[in-house]
């Protein structure tokens, strides 16, 4: 990927985790397989929904990597030993990624008809204040 030379300047100090986040979604953006959507909910309340049919619950994984990253994995076992005229529906295993923005949580995941809803959250951040001492010199 081309380096972006806006996180070059040198104004910008401390943001190289920003410029990994941006490369990381554009990478998850590449992917294409199991299709999503992505639902606003309100009060900053996110749904992401996979197409995951004939995936059970134990053959799908939902984690949450350094509090940044939602990784959703399905894995299948074995092939089967159908044999099929037409196979149009996808059988393989995948992993797709989402970067989750600062203060994001994962509030559950449910299959229901196919489809792997997640609710995302956030919560109201605390007010934090500083108070940074100055000190005299000398």
């Amino acid at each position: 990927m081309n380096r972006s030379l806006v996180f070059d300047s040198p104004f910008l100090l401390g943001f190289d985790h920003t410029r990994s986040l941006i490369e990381r979604a554009a990478k998850a953006a590449a992917e294409s397989y199991p299709p999503y959507n992505v639902e606003d909910r309100g009060d900053g309340a996110l749904r992401i929904t996979l197409a995951v049919a004939g995936f059970t619950p134990d053959q799908l994984q939902v984690t949450v990597e350094d509090d940044r990253q939602l990784v959703v994995a399905g894995k299948r076992e074995g092939g089967s030993e159908e044999a099929y005229l037409h196979r149009g529906i996808a059988a393989r295993g995948f992993i797709r990624t989402f970067v989750l923005a600062d203060g994001m949580k994962v509030d559950g995941a449910v299959l229901a008809h196919g489809l792997l809803h997640i609710d995302l959250i956030r919560p109201e951040p605390e007010r934090l204040v500083q108070r940074i001492p100055i000190k005299t010199a000398g």
